[in-house]
């Protein structure tokens, strides 16, 4: 028979490599157009009308690469759009989302001791909000006081540190920091959908027909790119985050995703000066390693959350109910929980690994998916088995997860 916990662990781990994979290929992408925008050499007079040019040196072989802000005199037929890798990247995430958090809301997404909601609220309130993040966004980029770029941005600023806020307010703090992130990186997806592509098909359109395109369209389009430019690395901390406690289970999580954007604008700031051959304003490495330092002073102050339910609710109940709860608790508390602790006694360790916690029966249930694919199903856990759990021992965690969940 086949253990739908293992086939749901494999699921999640290829949608996870697919969603890395994608990843990797859209900021690759970006990284590499924004570099190559910002260093073209406009200050040639090119025979073939191009806007700019540059020479590179590559996998044994240069390239000559030009732009051009007019049709050329044979539109090619291949033209390659980078759109796959945006796409590709916000289904994957989403899709993980669902696996993830959607599908295991009462143990991953909801924290009673933040805001005690039923799954299907939960559920709710993260979809309105994605949406309600890209509506928000866009109308406020088409208004007024869109059109001055450096006031937008502050704005957009404030808007992101009140979503931290309300997120850390209503989820878990893994799920909240994971949320913020999927609310910014759907945005940026959004923008290269509904804004980015589609105006430069009217631009191309324009273009292949003889007209001149209106300006306004690379202006729009423009805005928005230079906007996903920035989000990029904070989506990429807010996306690894869930893997560091110290990053998403400090009373001031909310503050230092807050922090994080502004480390994005520092760190993009100075790649871009470079890229423009505007200088190396090294002050952003300064303003970098102090605002990671001020990060890391939050984590530790206080060091967690406010002490989490001790008694098992919801889902996790079935767990504590299952024939076999008192033999596995034992375990658990015998084998795993001198780490996986509020104040762990293996030495060398300040806090419970991941901030996963063992030492009371709600952890325990909390946490019972993990113990049986990591302690029963598989050796992963104990690492190198140093608390020395016995195969008998792993027998009887996999027979209560079995019992627990019918299986």
């Amino acid at each position: 028979m086949y253990d739908l916990a293992a086939m749901g662990a494999w699921l999640e781990f290829a949608v996870r490599w697919v969603h890395v994979i994608t990843a990797i290929a859209w900021i690759g992408a970006s990284f590499y157009f924004i570099a190559l925008d910002l260093g073209l050499h406009r200050d040639r007079n090119l025979p073939s009308g191009a806007d700019g040019e540059e020479w590179q040196v590559h996998g044994g072989g240069f390239y000559h690469i030009q732009k051009y802000l007019v049709a050329p005199d044979h539109m090619p037929g291949g033209l390659i759009w980078h759109k796959w890798q945006s796409y590709s990247t916000w289904l994957s995430g989403f899709a993980l989302l669902f696996l993830v958090y959607y599908l295991g809301s009462e143990f991953y997404l909801i924290d009673p001791a933040v805001m005690d909601l039923a799954g299907w609220q939960a559920i709710g309130i993260s979809l309105a909000s994605l949406g309600f993040g890209w509506v928000m966004y866009d109308q406020i980029c088409k208004s007024k006081f869109g059109e001055d770029n450096t006031r937008l941005m502050l704005l957009l600023y404030v808007i992101l540190v009140g979503m931290a806020y309300f997120y850390t307010s209503v989820f878990s703090g893994r799920a909240a920091l994971l949320h913020l992130g999927a609310f910014t990186g759907s945005i940026m997806t959004a923008n290269v959908f509904f804004i980015i592509i589609p105006n430069q098909k009217i631009v191309v359109d324009d273009l292949m027909n003889g007209r001149v395109p209106d300006a306004k369209y690379g202006k729009i389009a423009k805005q928005r790119s230079t906007h996903n430019n920035y989000l990029t690395l904070p989506v990429i901390f807010l996306m690894l985050s869930n893997h560091y406690p110290l990053a998403f289970a400090s009373e001031y999580n909310w503050l230092i995703a807050s922090l994080v954007f502004l480390m994005g604008v520092t760190i993009r700031h100075y790649f871009n000066s470079m890229h423009a051959r505007k200088g190396e304003p090294t002050w952003t490495w300064l303003a970098t390693a102090v605002l990671f330092i001020l990060i890391m002073w939050l984590s530790t102050a206080p060091m967690f959350r406010a002490e989490e339910s001790e008694e098992a609710t919801g889902g996790a109940l079935q767990f504590t109910q299952a024939e076999g709860f008192g033999q596995v608790q034992d375990i658990v508390m015998g084998r795993c929980s001198m780490c996986h602790a509020s104040e762990p006694a293996w030495e060398g360790l300040h806090w419970p690994p991941k901030g996963v916690r063992l030492d009371t029966e709600a952890q325990i249930a909390r946490h019972a998916k993990q113990i049986y694919l990591q302690a029963g199903l598989s050796h992963a856990m104990p690492p190198a088995n140093l608390s020395y759990i016995s195969e008998e021992e792993r027998a009887q965690i996999r027979d209560w997860y079995a019992a627990a969940t019918g299986g």
